[in-house]
């Protein structure tokens, strides 16, 4: 990912040096498992702890060694094992390259992973707080981009709380998924390296055991996480389309924080342009593309070819960069949100009181009248007023068919917005308890 959208702490994560760190992480964990089992010496085993190290000695080595094997993981063993001497000859012991590659995948996902949770918190904790002071803004809802019903900002804010909490719980189910490692050789049958030192390695690792691996840990782990990644992006996108479609001049409800000396455009100066929620619908447009191939990736040769690894180095890296980048900017957007209620409320005065068309045909139908009938009416007189200067209220109240079976009184208790919502602390209860 480019700089512009790299955070330091995830970006550390998918540092070339952290990689190497984990890399050399496993491989030393893996010699205490061979010298618990008497295999290396315990000397061995103190020099190796001791004196190997991921400096920018050792990476810039292993560039040099890679450039001609052509193989980074030869590379790094050449490097490391030269930092140890003849106890260089215990590295590696018994292993095949994706023993280290995946062991240490599944320990920078579950890093990346943790970071990415706590993004999520800070989102989850900054949509509750809004969604309670809001929790009586009035709005007009809106469905298929027209005046619906009367809702509340604070309930739309509770809708998306609750599914950034899904999002949450398919990131930890992530996390639990990518946590497995293996240490069980070529395809996977142990032929060089014995359960117990899988066992041993891993448990020191924090991992659990492939329970049944080829050559490589299988993809499918990983597509889970890229899912949870690219859904949660999705929600992201929706929240931030939202918010533009909200800022358009014509609707002017919300707006996304302007900070001073911030300018909209480069020819008019006048500008105050939602660019951090198109960014975020931006970079949400990559992450939901690496899924497709992260799915592909499940599908490899056999007990395994490597076409998957050249995918993974940059949608990993990057979709989880990214995804990072944009759950930061969505809590920034919200802690300087603008609200503009009055805005909120002229809005409503558009359709005329149009949004009452609902309980005026529940009101007439439990008066007796047809369902469908009731329909046609109501209908009738909401054109009516859309196609004049008259509210709905006027038109009902002029309507002999209406009034025959609704007084005054009742059409007047009728145009109540709050009516619409008298089970908000309903809904509030369920999604916060």
């Amino acid at each position: 990912m480019i700089e512009r959208y790299t955070r330091r702490e995830i970006g550390e994560v998918w540092s070339e040096k952290n990689k190497f760190q984990k890399w050399l992480d496993v491989e030393i964990a893996v010699c205490r498992a061979w010298a618990e089992l008497g295999r290396i010496p315990r000397d061995a085993l103190r020099r190796i702890e001791e004196n190997t190290r991921i400096d920018d000695e050792t990476l810039e080595k292993i560039r040099e060694y890679d450039r001609v094997y052509k193989h980074d993981v030869l590379a790094f063993v050449s490097a490391v094992s030269e930092q140890v001497g003849e106890d260089g000859r215990f590295i590696h012991l018994g292993l095949t390259s994706s023993d280290v590659i995946d062991t240490a995948l599944a320990l920078l996902m579950r890093e990346a992973l943790e970071i990415l949770i706590g993004d999520v918190d800070l989102v989850l904790e900054e949509l509750k707080k809004l969604a309670h002071e809001h929790k009586d803004t009035l709005m007009i809802g809106r469905t298929h981009g027209v005046h619906a019903e009367p809702t509340t900002f604070g309930i739309k804010l509770a809708v998306w709380y609750n599914e950034m909490r899904r999002n949450r719980e398919r990131l930890v189910q992530a996390k639990e998924r990518v946590s497995y490692g293996k240490i069980s050789g070529a395809v996977g049958t142990y032929s060089n390296v014995p359960p117990e030192v899988e066992r041993i390695a891993l448990e020191e690792l924090g991992l659990r055991i492939e329970p049944a691996s080829t050559q490589v840990v299988h993809r499918d782990r990983h597509a889970e996480f890229m899912a949870a990644m690219a859904i949660t992006a999705s929600s992201l996108d929706k929240f931030a389309t939202e918010i533009r479609h909200l800022q358009r001049t014509e609707v002017l409800e919300v707006q996304e924080p302007f900070t001073k000396g911030q300018r909209g455009s480069s020819a008019m100066p006048h500008k105050k342009n939602p660019i951090h929620s198109e960014r975020i619908c931006g970079l949400a447009r990559v992450i939901r593309s690496n899924l497709i191939p992260a799915l592909e990736n499940i599908v490899l040769w056999h007990e395994r070819d490597i076409s998957h690894s050249s995918v993974e180095r940059v949608i990993l890296p990057d979709s989880s960069i990214a995804l990072d980048y944009i759950l930061h900017l969505f809590h920034e957007i919200l802690r300087g949100l603008v609200v503009n209620k009055e805005r909120m409320l002229k809005n409503m005065e558009l359709s005329k009181g149009l949004y009452f068309s609902s309980k005026v045909l529940v009101a007439l139908t439990e008066k007796g009248m047809t369902r469908d009938r009731a329909y046609d009416l109501v209908q009738r007189c909401a054109m009516e007023s859309w196609n004049s200067d008259k509210s709905f209220k006027e038109v009902l109240l002029e309507d002999p068919e209406v009034t025959k079976l609704l007084s005054r009184k009742e059409l007047e208790s009728i145009f109540d917005p709050w009516e619409f919502l008298k089970h908000r602390d309903y809904v509030f209860a369920k999604v916060f308890g």
